[in-house]
């Protein structure tokens, strides 16, 4: 098989397919400390996407508790206990992926869930890693834990669910790496659904075919960003494309953010689908846990962030998160503000770095009437 360099796992690696890089990559940053759970972002993809017969239980989206929650029921424990634990030398794996742990011409390393393991999608909602005794809640932080994990097709590098497939129904666009399902092509083996390491790939039972996250190309291609990024309550989300054709890009908020400060970091790259969703993982968190899940680099992450206040342009990257509903190219720093730029060079976000207090009189003259805290 062709040997393609892995930038996740710091080495080549063996690949089904050699193919060059797609024009630009599409990608995706998460910052899981400030998820809160709402479920907005499932919501506006279900209702735009998946809400037609045969995919009840498909969700593109989903946002689930760890260290227990997971949709379908246990997807990444059944990965882990399929692969060899992971082994890092500094930045570079020294164990197998899922391409090569069975040996060339062998199909990716992968399980196919069953029907009821889709029947709960938020099995484990908010349960915390341990029990919590009365009271210990209201006396501070306590070492008991729970996040929220994002999750949505990676549109990765290497794709699983491309490589797997017997009717080359799954294919990689060139203009933005965004992966699809050619429906008409597709005759329903689920192999894609078998080998996606993330089982971000659903098989309709109505359609009898295959469906996925389609990266909301329709408004990629008009300049706007996913709809489940638009829709994030919490501005937890930023939607772009990484560079790959030149060097990253410094005034490309994600490629500074995930190329050049590496501050976000890839949903278990040990995988070797080379995911294009970044996450920022949780301060709080204990860091064994998190280096199964993003990789040797979590603990270097955690304290680029908890030190934001004194790093000004990475800090201004993040504010734009959530400010606009157009697709950020550049970015720049200007004073307090954080500015970006899209793709033809027009002002679409200004976001200051403290926002400004209004503090209005209690008696409003002009209108006669008191004003309250209620209102």
């Amino acid at each position: 098989m062709p040997s393609r360099y892995n930038r996740h796992i710091g080495r080549d690696m063996t690949y089904p397919y050699d193919a060059s890089p797609p024009d630009r990559q599409v990608a995706y940053i998460f910052d899981t400390n400030k998820c809160i759970e709402c479920q907005t972002c499932t919501v506006a993809c279900k209702t735009c996407w998946t809400s037609g017969k045969g995919q009840e239980t498909i969700f593109w989206n989903n946002v689930e508790t760890k260290p227990y929650g997971g949709y379908p029921i246990q997807w990444d424990l059944r990965l882990l206990e399929k692969l060899e634990p992971a082994e890092w030398n500094g930045d570079r794996l020294s164990t197998s992926t899922i391409f090569e742990i069975d040996g060339e011409k062998k199909p990716p390393l992968g399980h196919r869930p069953v029907v009821e393991d889709y029947a709960a999608p938020n099995l484990g909602e908010d349960d915390v890693s341990g029990n919590v005794s009365g009271g210990t809640a209201f006396g501070g932080i306590h070492p008991m834990w729970m996040f929220y994990l994002a999750r949505i097709c990676n549109h990765c590098v290497h794709p699983a669910c491309l490589a797997a497939c017997p009717r080359k129904a799954i294919y990689k666009r060139q203009e933005d790496g965004i992966v699809l399902v050619d429906q008409e092509r597709c005759r329903g083996y689920q192999e894609c659904v078998r080998a996606c390491p993330y089982k971000k790939v659903f098989y309709n039972m109505v359609s009898r075919a295959s469906e996925k996250c389609i990266g909301c190309f329709p408004r990629v291609e008009n300049g706007m960003v996913a709809l489940c990024v638009e829709s994030c309550i919490g501005k937890i989300r930023m939607h772009g494309f990484l560079t790959t054709q030149a060097e990253p890009r410094e005034d490309n908020p994600l490629d500074y953010i995930i190329k050049i400060r590496k501050l976000a970091l890839p949903l278990y790259p040990q995988a070797g689908t080379g995911p294009n969703v970044y996450y920022i993982p949780p301060l709080h968190v204990p860091t064994g846990f998190l280096e199964q899940l993003f990789g040797p680099e979590v603990e270097r992450s955690k304290k680029m962030y908890r030190e934001l206040a004194s790093d000004p342009k990475l800090l201004g990257a993040l504010l734009l998160f959530g400010s606009t509903n157009r697709i950020i190219h550049r970015y720049e720093v200007q004073g307090e503000e954080a500015v970006g730029w899209d793709e033809h060079g027009e002002e679409v976000s200004r976001v200051p770095f403290q926002e400004p207090v209004y503090i209005r009189e209690h008696y409003d003259r002009a209108r006669s009437v008191y004003r309250h805290n209620t209102t």
